[in-house]
């Protein structure tokens, strides 16, 4: 590829969590780059996390589904792209467990779609790359010792993670059959502002708030490193422009917390930002009937991209959690929007296929 041509990146599942803090970063930090969101919009993804940067000249949004096939092929046949970041999945494991198949098709059928399209662009631009982005659930579950490297043998115990671990062989498998460029990387539970509020973190800070029930399964005794997500967003970017084609890279918080103690600092964090007694919110604390193939703990070895990249985390896990919750104060709106589903309507409406 020419100098001084920019870069056209697609990013898939960029009006989501981790998705629309790749995009953000992307389209502020470089301008020569031409930035396309792709995302379905279904509840998780939202066009609310990107509205700062929506009318940069740098970037695109795309309202499409990876499951698609000549979608998929058209879109990649029109724009010609240099490469693909792929966050676009299904990823909340309790959803997995009543709908499987919905994570099949998405996580597997719409990343190998996505691998099908990107090889016709590979076989004319040797710089082309296929960076897809994975989960450490696709490792299984460690007992008290231990971590997860790249080299840890892949043993998924929930219809997500197995659907994670599917499209992460198909990934290496284009690599070795097809010869398709490709990296993966692997993260830790991620945190912080923007997340939809299913998931553990932005779901008790809201819970805190209208002093509903914290659900803890089985005894809260589950293991979990954690990632502050602008963290794991400067790792992707490093990973991309930087890491080693074919490889695979660990990317965690060196934050290992159990989910009840977690749970326990959330809660004074709270009750000081609520200014109310301490004690308060801990109350709020329910046990409940443990969720199947529960793994009992995740632990990333980050040593890899920490020596060959540089990277390593820039926040404690009380600082990021102080600035996720003030965000959620700050964005009380955003929090009732998303938890109301009627962005949803809306942006179906604003951009219907």
């Amino acid at each position: 590829m020419e100098k001084n041509v920019p870069k056209k990146i697609l990013i898939t599942g960029g009006a989501g969590f981790i998705g629309s803090h790749v995009v953000r970063r992307f389209v502020a930090k470089y301008s020569n780059y031409k930035i396309c969101n792709l995302d379905a919009l279904t509840y998780a993804g939202n066009l609310e996390n990107l509205k700062d940067i929506e009318q940069e000249p740098n970037y695109t949004f795309v309202k499409g589904d990876i499951t698609e096939q000549d979608f998929v092929n058209n879109l990649f046949a029109q724009n010609l792209f240099d490469g693909v970041i792929h966050l676009a999945a299904e990823s909340h494991v309790d959803r997995s467990i009543t709908d499987p198949l919905s994570f099949v098709k998405t996580n597997v059928l719409g990343t190998v779609n996505l691998l099908n399209a990107s090889l016709e662009l590979a076989k004319s631009n040797p710089n082309f790359l296929f960076y897809h982005i994975s989960t450490d659930e696709v490792y299984g579950s460690l007992g008290k010792d231990g971590f997860f490297t790249e080299k840890t043998a892949y043993n998924p115990n929930s219809p997500y993670s197995a659907s994670k671990a599917s499209s992460d062989h198909f990934v290496r498998a284009y690599g070795e059959t097809y010869g398709l460029p490709y990296i993966i990387s692997n993260c830790s539970n991620n945190y912080g502002p923007n997340q939809f509020p299913e998931k553990l973190i932005p779901l008790f800070i809201n819970n805190i708030i209208q002093n509903k029930p914290l659900p803890v399964y089985g005894d809260g005794n589950y293991t979990r490193d954690w990632l502050y997500v602008k963290d794991h967003a400067r790792a992707i970017d490093l990973i991309f422009h930087k890491g080693q084609k074919r490889e695979t890279y660990n990317v965690g918080g060196f934050n290992e917390w159990k989910n009840i103690e977690l749970t326990k600092l959330l809660c004074r964090l709270m009750d000081k930002k609520l200014d109310r007694e301490e004690g308060t919110s801990e109350k709020l604390i329910t046990f409940v009937k443990d969720r199947p193939g529960h793994d009992l703990r995740y632990a990333i070895d980050a040593s890899k991209i920490n020596q060959e990249l540089g990277w390593e985390p820039s926040v404690t896990f009380e600082e990021g959690l102080k600035k996720t919750i003030y965000w959620y104060f700050d964005n009380q709106e955003w929090l009732n929007h998303v938890t109301s589903g009627d962005y949803l309507e809306y942006y179906k409406k604003q951009y219907q296929a």
